[in-house]
């Protein structure tokens, strides 16, 4: 190709992209325009989104064909399966790590680097009070107290700066969660945790292909977690994956993820751990799924970043923070409310966009993790909990607060983000957004 040819493709390559967000652009236009001073619908008036699109089934041929290449093997066990080998060396592809250990949930996962990172009884591990419980479980089990931190008001990620003021002697490790796929700011977080010889895990279960300044998440940490649970962007309907480029901590992934062996060079069990492996048909679905990981991600970012660009203005509203180098995944997209904005409460708001019919649903979890029952009546064991009882921590979830947490939870709404959303539905989910937020503004 000569440099007349290579210029010409460049040319016209920039002016389609053009063209695409022009476009874009003009259809939000026309439906934001339209949509503004307009009745709504809850109230008589004309919808804002027309039509949803209906949903799709995540797997076919492929996982098929996988599936069946999986029933011509003798063992369907995973040490040294070919699918397992398989599926780890996809999930390179994705999050390029020396260490790889397949099992059984993403819980596990977390678990499995808790426990290789050699966290134990009364360690304090700083986390996020807005998570799956399966991000702390592993610490709990492992006779350690997690310590919650509060959240950035638009990232809805961990705030490095209340991080840093929770770091006491017991902390050992900083477990980040990337919450709905949107990368926390890693950077900061090394910094911090290498200040201060903390193990930073990155609890990567919701945030498949996510970037962070434009290096794969798992990839900055010392350890990172993955989930392949059924709701997430990709599947085989419970399994995770855990791994790691630390040399400390790398090796040790296999033992604590399979009862406390090591299988590359055996001499019995000179450690204590759990059975969290992965079987064969297991990784041979998920193996199929990663090839079809980028398109998938791909268009979640698109969709939440056109969401975002056409909420931006709207009164009221904090859209889903995310930094401009980064790769949010969006496994769903969360935009809060500024309650002083409006005439109505989130209850309201959240009915007005459905009777718009956008699919939208208030919050997230019911309360921080702090706040649910097992952790107010500090309830672990057999309704007990024998760290505080030998008096190795002095933490009271009863008076723990994150005050920006809590909020994000009763001002939060959840849109929900999938591949196989049109650009068009998402204006018009955007367009429901404004016509709500500007005939309830205050």
């Amino acid at each position: 190709m000569n440099q007349e040819d290579s210029v010409s493709r460049r040319q016209f390559v920039a002016g389609a992209s053009s063209l695409l967000l022009a476009g874009a652009a003009a259809r939000a236009a026309e439906k934001t325009g339209s949509s503004q001073g307009s009745q709504l619908a809850v109230h008589g008036g004309e919808k804002a989104v027309k039509r949803v699109p209906a949903s799709q089934r995540r797997w076919g041929e492929v996982e098929r064909k996988q599936l069946e290449a999986m029933l011509q093997q003798n063992s369907l066990f995973y040490w040294q399966g070919p699918q397992t080998e398989l599926l780890i060396e996809r999930f390179r592809e994705v999050c390029p790590v020396e260490y790889v250990q397949t099992c059984s949930s993403g819980t596990a996962a977390i678990h499995t680097a808790v426990a290789a990172a050699g966290i134990g009884l009364g360690d304090e591990v700083i986390t996020s009070p807005v998570t799956d419980i399966g991000t702390v479980i592993g610490v709990l089990y492992q006779q350690a107290v997690p310590v919650f931190a509060d959240l950035g008001k638009g990232t809805h990620n961990l705030d490095p700066a209340d991080v840093a003021r929770r770091i006491t002697p017991k902390t050992k490790a900083i477990i980040a969660v990337h919450l709905t796929g949107n990368p926390c700011d890693l950077d900061v977080l090394k910094t911090l945790a290498d200040r201060h010889k903390l193990v930073l895990i990155e609890d990567c279960c919701q945030a498949w292909g996510a970037k962070t300044r434009g290096r794969p998440i798992g990839t900055v940490g010392d350890i990172a977690c993955f989930s392949l649970q059924n709701s997430k962007h990709v599947t085989c309907g419970d399994g995770g994956l855990v791994g790691s480029n630390d040399e400390r901590f790398g090796p040790l992934l296999q033992k604590f993820g399979d009862k406390g062996g090591n299988r590359r060079k055996w001499g019995g069990f000179d450690a204590f751990a759990t059975n969290y492996r992965m079987s064969e048909p297991q990784a041979a679905v998920a193996a199929a799924q990663l090839t079809r990981l980028e398109e998938i991600v791909t268009k979640r970012n698109r969709l939440g970043t056109l969401l975002t660009e056409n909420i931006a203005d709207a009164p009221g509203i904090i859209p889903h923070e995310v930094h401009p180098e980064d790769r949010a995944v969006y496994w769903f997209y969360f935009f809060r409310l500024r309650p002083e904005a409006f005439r109505c409460g989130r209850s309201e708001f959240v009915k007005a966009l459905l009777a718009e019919g956008a699919g939208v649903r208030g919050g997230y979890i019911g309360v921080p993790l702090y706040g649910e029952p097992v952790f107010q009546n500090h309830g672990f064991f057999a309704g007990r909990w024998p760290v505080k009882e030998m008096g190795l921590t002095t933490m009271d979830f009863t008076k723990h607060k994150c005050p920006n947490a809590e909020s994000m939870l009763t001002e939060g709404i959840r849109v929900p983000i999938y591949e196989y959303m049109t650009e068009d539905y998402i204006l018009d989910v955007a367009a429901a957004i404004q016509k709500v937020a500007r005939h309830y503004a205050a």
